[in-house]
């Protein structure tokens, strides 16, 4: 496999749009290979060309204890996206956005990243949550509706899950301008997806952090569809190549490598820490299941296309590597499904302990120092509760 990067200095040819598909391929479906960087195939052979050679620098040194560590992340982060898939199914959360297939994009990049550095994450990054130490059972509050964020974003700089499409690209933009004012050796990375990339939002965050030079990594999770419509819909060239328009580099890379995501990500922000700005970096993966539990998948792609991709699954490629290797035995994948089980485990039982919120905190800390309008709001609920005093609908 090859590199693609706008940072490159050889000239390359112009493309000439987005890759024409096969007639029989659905419109999210992988065509002919992408350029891209790549250190871990899908049959779990290590590999290290020419072109990969400066990002390969950044896990050379990479040990088999930190293997086995990134293959636990990907392990435990799907074990608890199923179970709070299922917690879902049960009634138990209102909704919820699966991760599946995209471990290795989410834990490479999250396990790249440094203490003072801070991650602005959309609604996805269950992953990158887990790298960044906040208790999985603290991202499933909100989902129940019981709270609205679950946990402080100063104790692991991990900012609150964001909901509206692209705006967590400005915060992050705006947050790194301020670490380059006060002269702090940290870096920001903002999470968004192949459909966020259209939103105007993360267009003007791509120009305010050029233009200020801002220590900011946008990493972008290509996982081939915003909800139902296929990143064909999006953009007519690959979605990295967008950066060379504002002044900064962008990559591609196989979403589905924890080591090649590891590699990048460790360069981009490198790169962002010695003042030489921002970097695009897609990670060209998939969403295997729905995009959220409220979404069904089967009405807009076909099983082809998931087969096709689950065959480049990141969590068995790096087991395969790791076998091959002699790096992990069979007592450590039982541990590590042992442990497993006990994290699906604690999730349900800590999600079903979770106490109703109570009813007027919606009104509290929406402003500093109190506001009239939210005052009459206060007392509006107030009476309407107090209606149900005889037990009746409360």
């Amino acid at each position: 496999m090859t590199v693609e990067s706008t940072a490159a200095r050889k000239p390359r040819k112009r493309s000439t749009g987005a890759r024409k598909a096969s007639p029989k391929a659905s419109p999210g479906a992988p065509q002919s290979e992408p350029e891209l960087v790549q250190l871990l195939t899908p049959e779990g052979k290590r590999v290290g060309h020419a072109e990969n050679a400066v990002y390969d620098e950044y896990v050379a040194g990479i040990t088999p204890e930190e293997l086995r560590g990134l293959y636990r992340d990907m392990v435990l982060t799907r074990r608890f996206d199923a179970e709070a898939t299922s917690l879902q199914r049960q009634g138990e959360l209102g909704l919820w956005a699966s991760l599946l297939g995209q471990e290795a994009a989410q834990i490479g990049s999250g396990r790249a990243t440094r203490p003072d550095d801070y991650v602005f994450p959309t609604y996805r990054e269950h992953g990158v949550a887990w790298c960044r130490g906040v208790d999985p059972t603290n991202l499933l509050g909100m989902f129940r509706g019981v709270n609205h964020g679950g946990w402080d974003p100063n104790s692991n700089n991990f900012h609150l899950y964001t909901i509206v499409i692209g705006s967590q690209t400005l915060h992050a933009t705006g947050y790194a301008m301020g670490l380059a004012k006060d002269g702090a050796d940290a870096a920001v990375i903002a999470y968004f997806g192949d459909g966020a990339s259209s939103q105007g939002d993360v267009a003007e965050s791509f120009t305010f952090s050029a233009v200020y030079n801002a220590p900011v990594v946008f990493f972008c999770q290509n996982n081939q569809w915003a909800i139902s419509e296929p990143t064909e819909k999006q953009t007519r060239v690959p979605l990295y190549q967008r950066a060379q328009g504002y002044g900064f580099p962008g990559v591609r890379v196989d979403g589905n490598d924890v080591l090649a995501c590891l590699a990048v990500t460790r360069w981009a922000l490198e790169r962002a820490r010695r003042g030489e700005g921002p970097t695009l970096v897609e990670a060209f993966t998939y969403r295997m299941g729905a995009h959220t539990t409220s979404d069904d998948p089967t009405r807009y792609r076909l099983d082809d296309e998931r087969l096709a991709w689950e065959a480049k699954d990141p969590i068995l490629r790096l087991r395969t590597y790791l076998e091959s290797e002699n790096h992990a035995d069979e007592g450590f994948f039982a541990e590590l499904e042992a442990e497993s089980e006990a994290l699906g485990k604690r999730v349900r039982e800590r999600v079903r302990a979770m106490p109703d919120p109570d009813h007027f905190a919606i009104f509290e800390n929406v402003y500093a120092d109190g506001h009239a309008l939210v005052d009459e709001e206060r007392a509006q609920f107030a009476a309407y509760q107090a209606s149900f005093a005889d037990g009746e609908g409360a």
